[in-house]
């Protein structure tokens, strides 16, 4: 399972292997060092071992992804006169969800919530290929005890994996490809030559090609890992449902707010003490969480509009607001946020904004088929028993032959509807 992941990684970059490596070796002796002294009642030293691996593993991610965006922040703050050398570095993919799993490695064996893995064992939860460069960001506390009991073969969950992929598949290949390529690419390229009716079409096509490209690929991922025998969280759960932020974190990316809210806000203070106090941290918390995805001031702010909406939610008095407005301004909020997750740069993001604003004229770009497709996406979320649910249970209960003939089918569908050329993952940059 390491070498075939070390393959998969090597793929893309052959020589990012070596950074993977460092990073399970590295992580892998710390950990055992934290467990040892832990034993002998050296909590200080086990604490001093912590933050060593946490240290080693954030100047991993700075280097290659913040440096250069510090460099000449830094420089521009003095003028241009402290020139700065610029590493123009590649950023490895994934290098964001394991350094991230590696970090809650060393955390929870410090908290004492696992036990130190063996290093073979260590280095196939942190080289995993089905989840390696997009996530979910799984935790050794969920990985370590199917790795030790090692699946039985013959009881593969097939037709769960199956459906998981097809339906990863479709959401990628035929929602988020077609919704970037009719409709979102062109907006965001060039707002200012597109109606307004069709600048706010390709902001809500944004909402729903990143939820369906990104919960896409974990359908897959959680799909192919079944197939090898693990079982994955759940990272996503009808989040456009949401009627408050709060909500919607806790359907969004499941995994990574869940990880920002143990290791980041928890420790920070929570909301524990003044009520200042949790909104600092909520705001901390939110903005870090931004930066986690790129260096570039579009994800701070990204992060500050989430931080900012959250703290004001917990201001508010609890009343008993409908829940369709309670729906329609949270939608609306995230919405707004992915303009700067989305535009390349600040200025672009608020030509988007300015171009919504701008007189109507009649549609252009956007089709009636194009918003019955976000509509339908949407309603989409308030059930939860889907018939993609139904096609599951069936799966699940015929004969691999019979499973094997419907995957083919389902790729030969999926390969017919979706357009020419398919997008690089949304996830694969961070």
């Amino acid at each position: 399972m390491v070498g075939a992941s070390l393959f998969f990684y090597g793929w893309w970059n052959w020589r990012f292997v070596f950074l993977l490596l460092w990073a399970i070796t590295s992580n892998w002796v710390a950990g055992s060092q934290i467990a040892k002294q832990l034993h002998a009642g050296s909590n200080q030293l086990a604490r001093n071992w912590m933050r060593t691996a946490i240290v080693g593993d954030l100047v991993l991610l700075g280097v290659f992804k913040y440096y250069d965006f510090f460099a000449v922040e830094l420089s521009n703050l003095f003028g241009g006169k402290t020139a700065i050398p610029l590493l123009e570095l590649t950023l490895p993919v994934g290098i964001s969800f394991f350094t991230f799993q590696a970090m809650s490695y060393v955390i929870d064996l410090h908290r004492r919530v696992i036990k130190p893995m063996p290093m073979l064992d260590f280095a196939v939860y942190l080289s995993f290929f089905p989840q390696l460069v997009a996530g979910p960001i799984v935790r050794a506390a969920e990985m370590a005890p199917q790795i030790r009991n090692q699946p039985d073969p013959r009881r593969v969950a097939s037709g769960e994996a199956f459906h998981l992929i097809l339906r990863g598949l479709f959401k990628k290949v035929v929602i988020s490809s077609w919704l970037a390529s009719s409709i979102v690419d062109d907006v965001f390229s060039n707002p200012e030559s597109h109606s307004s009716q069709d600048v706010l079409v390709g902001v809500y096509g944004y909402a729903i090609q990143i939820y369906a490209d990104f919960s896409g690929y974990t359908d897959i991922a959680i799909g192919v890992a079944l197939l090898l025998g693990f079982r994955f969280p759940t990272n996503f759960d009808r989040p456009y449902s949401a009627l408050s932020l709060r909500e919607f974190w806790k359907r969004w990316h499941i995994t990574l707010s869940s990880w920002l809210r143990d290791y980041l806000y928890i420790p920070l203070g929570g909301n524990r003490g003044r009520q200042a106090d949790t909104y600092r941290n909520l705001l901390l918390t939110m903005i870090l969480g931004g930066l986690w995805h790129g260096s570039t001031w579009n994800f701070v702010i990204w992060g500050f509009i989430h931080g900012l909406a959250l703290a004001v939610e917990r201001m508010l008095p609890n009343q008993q607001t409908h829940p369709v407005i309670r729906w329609f301004i949270t939608f609306h909020i995230v919405c707004f946020a992915w303009v700067f997750f989305r535009a390349d740069s600040l200025s672009s993001a608020i030509d988007v904004f300015r171009a919504i604003g701008s007189s109507p004229s009649s549609l252009e770009l956007s089709s009636a088929f194009a918003i019955l497709l976000l509509a339908g996406m949407l309603m989409a979320q308030f059930f939860p028993h889907s018939k993609s649910e139904d096609v599951k249970q069936w799966l699940s209960k015929q004969r691999v032959l019979t499973q094997g003939l419907a995957f083919g089918f389902g790729l030969v569908l999926i390969d017919l509807f979706g357009p020419e050329g398919v997008a690089p993952f949304i996830y694969f940059q961070f």
